[in-house]
């Protein structure tokens, strides 16, 4: 019987909330958030579980060690003190990361990794006359050392790579729209398959990719390679196809229609590239549209959910640009209720409509809006009158 344990995942900016609920929905206990990151516990096959089916988390840390830190050999005597055989061998390969929050500390994150690197290769060499070697790409243990104020936590990462390497995304355009993050916008918008779905600037398909995963429950990293527990001392294998199993039986179908449009015939060959990777043919298609000359061509409620090029990206009359997404949308797009995100708060006035909700996000470093417009099936004042 796996006993329960404490664990921490990681997520973007505005995103905890959602990763929460996810967790709960999957059976998480005693769940409490944090500034981009949500703990909660579980087993060892709910660890496997989290990290297959969670779409908003970045990794799934499981802490092996608390302890008051008060300087750099302070650390390094603490780390030589934890049983590291537990975890991995002298022929495994490890690597470390760092994250610093305190004054005790004048050094860099990377300097505590060297230290905690020394530490736990010494603990091997002292005890067996030989030390495991670093591995920064494809190591067999990934190791977190967060220090927060006096407080040091130490986690082994169940993830490997980050979770936002879905699997299924060979092809991209220039700076594609980060998994996590796509995920996460489908869900801010209350997005579920109930209704169509179009991203009318689809690029790589990222986004249209999240969403038919949301709209027929498909696990958020069922096309990963592998995970970073895959390696641990303690895998169990029959366990991690159990869990896999049951969560592909939980799969449903969506029948509404999910659709891409791209001007670029380079970013429809890729996103229909990736959508095959994806398993997702039924669900998605991806048509060669300028949006700006297009209609809506489907009956009845509609998300538009979608990324415009921004700033570096945006080669051209910014102005122009965000304009003619508002008179589109106005003229072709009824009873439907549109979704972007943008870096661009000044660009936001010349959509020339009026958001209905504004929410705060991060796209890498670059604080951004997502917004909301409801665009209604005949005037605003008619659809009053209707409900009068």
């Amino acid at each position: 019987m796996n006993s329960d344990f404490r664990m921490v995942a990681t997520t973007m900016f505005g995103f905890e909330e959602l990763l929460a609920t996810e967790l709960k929905n999957l059976g998480a206990q005693d769940v409490e958030s944090a500034v981009r990151s949500v703990s909660f516990r579980g087993d060892k096959g709910f660890m496997y579980k989290a990290n297959i089916a969670l779409r908003t988390a970045i990794r799934i840390l499981k802490p092996i060690k608390r302890f008051k830190v008060a300087h750099e050999d302070d650390l390094y005597k603490k780390l030589m003190q934890i049983e590291w055989e537990k975890y991995m061998n002298v022929d495994s390969t490890f690597s470390i990361g760092a994250v610093v929050n305190s004054d005790n500390f004048t050094t860099n994150s990377h300097y505590i990794s060297l230290k905690s690197k020394d530490a736990i290769a010494d603990y091997f060499r002292n005890k067996y006359s030989k030390r495991p070697n670093v591995d920064v790409q494809h190591p067999d243990l990934k190791i977190h050392v967060h220090i927060q104020k006096d407080l040091c936590s130490v986690s082994l990462d169940s993830s490997g790579d980050s979770l936002h390497k879905r699997g299924y995304r060979t092809s991209t355009n220039i700076a594609p729209i980060n998994e996590v993050l796509a995920a996460g916008l489908v869900l801010l918008s209350g997005y579920t398959g109930e209704c169509n779905f179009i991203d009318p600037m689809c690029g790589s398909g990222t986004i249209l990719i999240e969403a038919a995963m949301i709209a027929n429950n498909i696990p958020a990293n069922i096309n990963r390679k592998e995970f970073g527990f895959e390696k641990w001392e303690d895998y169990d294998e029959d366990l991690f196809f159990t869990i896999q199993e049951s969560l592909l039986k939980k799969i449903r179908s969506s029948h509404f229609k999910i659709m891409g449009f791209d001007k670029a015939p380079s970013a429809v060959v890729k996103a229909k590239e990736n959508v095959k990777n994806a398993n997702l043919e039924e669900f998605i298609g991806i048509h060669h549209v300028n949006f700006f000359n297009s209609m809506k061509e489907v009956f009845g409620q509609t998300t538009i959910l979608f990324n415009p090029p921004y700033g570096e990206r945006l080669n051209v009359d910014v102005q122009e640009f965000y304009k003619k997404i508002g008179d589109t949308l106005k003229n072709g797009y009824p009873d439907s209720t549109v979704w972007f995100i943008t870096s661009d708060m000044e660009a936001l006035k010349y959509v020339g409509l009026r958001t209905s909700r504004k929410i705060p996000v991060k796209n890498g470093d670059l604080d951004c809006k997502f917004v909301r417009y409801d665009m209604y099936a005949g005037s605003k004042k008619a659809k009053k009158n209707k409900l009068l």
